[in-house]
């Protein structure tokens, strides 16, 4: 959805918003249409490496490490959301986010503005931006207090960092017993704007969205299961991608493995979790595959676990990420024209440098949330990560002197609020 069809949509929700509210004072003064609320994180992130930045998403352009020696930039954001009760049947949403964006602004984007329709109590239907239903905390992951980390980990979360939809969906729950099984359907569209080095910015445009999701809950047990399938542009590669081709036969091959155009995209996502209350146990395993091997073929999971002792809730994670290419050796120079091969030369170790953010690593993590009241925690994690050979993990903005593979420590301290 462009940014025109988007403050359309936006001032549709707002207008209804507006006249029902008018004609429920009509009706009944006293009848609550509006509801408030928001939520926020204030965090602070040092890492251990000096010569790139620790990120947890592609959308951030820079971090703790080399441009900050602590950073609020990770995890900080503001939100604020109102739910509109426009009847009995139809609600509207509309939240807005303020949060470090790819341009390191952070001017406010709207997360969500759907209208939501309860044809029955168990089925209904939703129209506009709302969430990207693909994890198990896809409805939260931006709520720090929500969740018992300071982040959800960004081997798995990273894997599809993009957040919402612009579509429709359609939920259906049914009873089992004791239990209940929570079927949903969603289709449309995303456009989404990642740091680069060399060309400023790209722009990822996912097209035919398709997700489907059921999510079973007994007692206090959950699993869930979601498939993702997509077609993936990203306008701002085709130029490299094209230079490859003016190198004959080999460079065409080349080209063809790594062109991300109209390009199909499918991820599936097994999520499971265990909460009686005193203690929890979650986890997730995803996987990513595409035809293009600039995007490629990965895998992700984590488990993690913890205790509550009163309102102290230490805790306890292990995630890895694999993917299939992190380097290719491209154009064969010794088959290139001499004075063609400086340019060959360049065009493979642009190459070699995206493959290289594909992300191998492995996390330990360990941290701690204390409950300071109802509406506020404060967090600390440390995450010691190995990254694998050849890759460079989530750490983004290399300066000369990165090495590849290697270690990193990463210490966060944060406040998560809601109100």
């Amino acid at each position: 959805m462009n940014a025109h069809l988007l403050h359309k949509l936006t001032h549709i929700v707002l207008l209804a918003m507006a006249l029902s509210a008018a004609g429920a004072r009509a009706e009944d003064p006293a009848t609550p249409i509006f509801s408030y609320s928001g939520f926020g994180t204030v965090g602070l992130v040092h890492s251990s490496e000096d010569k790139a930045d620790f990120t947890s998403s592609l959308f951030k352009p820079n971090g703790p490490g080399h441009s900050h020696d602590w950073s609020a930039d990770v995890d900080s954001l503001i939100a604020a959301q109102v739910t509109a009760n426009l009847t009995p049947e139809l609600s509207a949403v509309l939240q807005v986010v303020s949060e470090q964006n790819y341009d390191d602004t952070y001017q406010p984007h709207v997360e969500w503005a759907d209208l939501k329709y309860q044809l029955t109590p168990d089925l209904s239907v939703r129209g506009g931006r709302s969430v990207l239903p693909i994890f198990m905390v896809s409805e939260f992951r931006k709520v720090g207090y929500a969740n018992p980390w300071v982040r959800p980990p960004v081997e798995v979360y990273g894997m599809v960092p993009v957040t919402s939809n612009d579509g429709v969906d359609l939920s259906y729950r049914a009873q089992f017993g004791a239990a209940t099984s929570t079927f949903q359907i969603a289709a449309g569209q995303s456009d989404s704007k990642l740091p680069d080095a060399t060309a400023g910015s790209l722009t990822a445009k996912a097209r035919d969205i398709l997700i489907l999701t059921d999510t079973f809950e007994h007692g206090f047990a959950t699993v869930r299961l979601a498939y993702l399938q997509l077609n993936l542009t990203i306008p701002e590669l085709a130029p490299l991608i094209g230079a490859f081709r003016q190198f004959g036969p080999q460079g065409m091959a080349i080209a063809d493995r790594y062109e991300v155009n109209d390009n199909p995209v499918t991820v599936l996502n097994i999520g499971a979790s265990y909460n009686p209350g005193s203690w929890f146990v979650t986890g997730e395993w995803s996987t990513l595959d595409s035809d293009s091997k600039l995007i490629g073929e990965k895998s992700a999971w984590y488990v993690s676990g913890g205790h509550r002792f009163g309102r102290f809730t230490p805790y306890l994670t292990y995630a890895q990420a694999k993917a299939d290419t992190l380097s290719d050796p491209g154009l064969d120079l010794s088959a290139v024209p001499p004075d063609l091969a400086g340019s060959a030369a360049q065009l493979n170790g642009a190459l070699n440098s995206f493959l290289s953010t594909h992300v191998v690593q492995n996390t330990v993590s360990v941290g701690g949330r204390w409950e300071l009241t109802r509406n506020a925690a404060f967090k600390l994690q440390y995450d010691h990560t190995r990254v694998g050979a050849g890759s460079s993990g989530v750490l983004r903005n290399p300066q000369p002197g990165f090495e590849l593979g290697g270690k990193v420590d990463v210490f966060s301290v944060a406040m998560d609020f809601v109100f």
